[in-house]
């Protein structure tokens, strides 16, 4: 077994690509309209989706907010220098949420960004 993927239900699909792909350096992997069912899927990672896990990004048509509730977190992704993948946000005009520094209570230098639906996203830095 492993994890396929994580499913976040976005407003402006073309919005949240802009930033999972320009922002956050991701690719599209695939994307399918069901115009039936009135919704979208996008799927973007790093990788394949055969070597890893993705993001799937659904966009439900006729949607205009969410709310996150309290039980979802962030999602997790590594970067070789926190501060330096924040500045890379900020010149683009992503939201850092909580700068780079390190854990409270650990030794791990961590950052908080916010997507364009106010999903968090934190940077983790590993050499």
């Amino acid at each position: 077994m492993r994890i396929l993927h994580t499913m976040i239900r976005v407003v402006d699909l073309d919005r949240s690509l802009r930033f999972y792909t320009e922002v956050l350096g991701m690719k599209i992997l695939r994307r399918k309209d069901f115009p039936d069912g009135k919704f979208t899927l996008a799927f973007v990672g790093y990788g394949e989706e055969a070597d890893g896990a993705v993001i799937e990004l659904t966009h439900n048509w006729e949607t205009k907010s969410y709310d996150h509730g309290t039980a979802f977190g962030h999602i997790a992704i590594a970067v070789p220098d926190a501060y330096q993948a924040c500045e890379g946000v900020k010149k683009l005009g992503g939201k850092v949420t909580r700068e780079p520094g390190p854990m409270k209570f650990g030794g791990s230098v961590i950052a908080f960004v916010e997507d364009p639906d106010g999903y968090k996203i934190e940077f983790i830095q590993r050499s």
